[in-house]
């Protein structure tokens, strides 16, 4: 069965990165949440790629909806213009939550927070603690060497094809929530090797 989407988790940089094509890639994968009407789940920063998709949503009527632990809420300046801003106490907590309210997960330009959130949603994805589709915009290339490293944990017998093939990935907004919307997602697949960290 194909995913019913309304909200959107997007995983990002609380940076800016280096240049102007993460922002700009950032703001089109936001009108493209408001096209389809779909809502923004997010970090709940107000600071760089995070702040970007935020404000884009918010600026054409959207529904943003931020998740942050306490700990950064003066660190990465929580944003204030949000329909709701979750402070919770920690990392984990933010993550669950942010997957409790959201029907996909995407990943674009970030560093180990940003990781960490991704692949924490493929290793549920894989153990079948949920069933939402997870993708990843792949913007000038930037994420080539992760699916390089993850088709090489494929030859290396440490993912199974069925759970890379799950993680769709795209260069263009439009292109990757299709294929979210599309997405059929099999049963996932206990007592597998790929369980491991």
């Amino acid at each position: 069965m194909a995913a019913n989407l309304r909200a959107v988790c997007v995983f990002c940089a609380s940076a800016p990165g280096v240049g102007e094509t993460w922002a700009q890639a950032a703001r089109a994968f936001a009108r493209e949440l408001l096209h389809r009407k779909l809502a923004l789940v997010y970090g709940g920063s107000q600071q760089g790629l995070m702040g970007v998709v935020a404000d884009t949503v918010l600026q054409g009527g959207g529904r943003v909806v931020g998740v942050m632990p306490t700990s950064l809420v003066q660190h990465e300046v929580a944003h204030q213009g949000l329909a709701k801003l979750h402070v919770v106490d920690t990392l984990a907590e933010r993550k669950a939550l942010m997957a409790d309210l959201s029907d996909a997960f995407v990943a674009l330009p970030g560093g180990y927070g940003t990781l960490d959130e991704l692949g924490d949603m493929l290793a549920a994805q894989q153990l079948g603690l949920h069933h939402k589709p997870v993708g990843v915009l792949n913007t000038n290339g930037y994420y080539d060497s992760l699916i390089t490293f993850l088709d090489h944990a494929v030859g290396c017998g440490f993912i199974r094809p069925p759970s890379r093939a799950r993680l769709q990935l795209a260069a263009d907004s439009a292109t990757l929530l299709d294929a979210l919307e599309h997405a059929n997602l099999n049963a996932a697949e206990p007592g597998r090797s790929e369980r491991s960290h």
